[in-house]
């Protein structure tokens, strides 16, 4: 992969304790042990342009589906030198509430969305119950009133977003879940957002029950291990507390923030 180089965070922002059961279709032969989730946005940071993968859950949402918000996403991002109100570009992987919440922290920002994700949070998928519940109503407006405001780039499957930056659309998930390949200094890494919520679920080839079609889910795997290349230590799953533990510190007291292109520890 050619292309600029870019320093690439994870910022951890919420958790949530939760059984193992919970996280595998099917369940998982070691059903009572404790396999929490971790929250994450992710930045981005070039010489002359910046990008923010995400934008975490709201406060209230969070406290409503019972998650716990360790850090404020701007307080977040600025432990790593990035300024919310001056952030031009953020990627939506997908439109779930802990993924697409908080599009108001970003008043400048051009917000990058698949074509087919947002037909699918308006579509009729959302008239079932069940499909519909990892959304929110009010996030899925705020998208469309960023696209009446001329702030949406619809992205119709694979892209290059910047030199060293490009889209891949996976679907699984959702229906337009797309993810990141971003060139560093130890090669490209692939932020998966919740193409696997853990390393588990790509290790194992086991999916995470929340998702519109296991089929494309399944192939995503291989499209992730494909686009990393190098190791798995070059795929960065959207959920895995074990992300803090694999990667060092940008600031030895903030346990929350990690540098994802320099060399995994241990």
């Amino acid at each position: 992969m050619t292309g600029d180089v870019y320093a690439v965070y994870a910022i951890r922002y919420g958790h949530h304790d939760r059984p193992a059961s919970e996280n595998f279709i099917a369940g998982d032969p070691h059903d009572d042990e404790n396999m929490p989730l971790d929250y994450f946005v992710w930045a981005v940071v070039g010489e002359g342009r910046t990008f923010v993968l995400d934008t975490g859950f709201d406060p209230k949402v969070g406290v409503a589906r019972g998650r716990t918000q360790l850090t404020p996403i701007a307080e977040g991002l600025a432990s790593v030198g990035v300024d919310v109100a001056t952030v031009e570009d953020v990627v939506i992987s997908h439109m779930h509430y802990d993924h697409a919440g908080n599009i108001g922290l970003f008043p400048n920002a051009r917000f990058h969305i698949q074509d087919e994700e947002m037909a699918y949070c308006t579509g009729r998928c959302m008239c079932h119950r069940i499909m519909r519940y990892p959304f929110e109503a009010s996030n899925v407006a705020d998208m469309v009133h960023k696209t009446f405001e001329g702030k949406v780039q619809f992205h119709d499957g694979d892209t290059t977003l910047a030199p060293g930056i490009t889209l891949h659309k996976l679907g699984g998930h959702t229906k337009g879940l797309q993810i990141m390949r971003v060139n560093t200094r130890r090669g490209p890494i692939v932020l998966a957002s919740d193409a696997t919520h853990l390393y588990a679920n790509l290790e194992r080839e086991h999916p995470f029950p929340v998702l519109a079609d296991v089929g494309p889910y399944l192939e995503g795997l291989k499209t992730l291990r494909r686009l990393a290349g190098a190791s798995l230590d070059h795929i960065i799953p959207g959920h895995d507390p074990v992300v803090l533990n694999r990667f060092p510190r940008v600031h030895a007291d903030m346990v929350d923030v990690v540098r994802l292109d320099a060399d995994p520890i241990g």
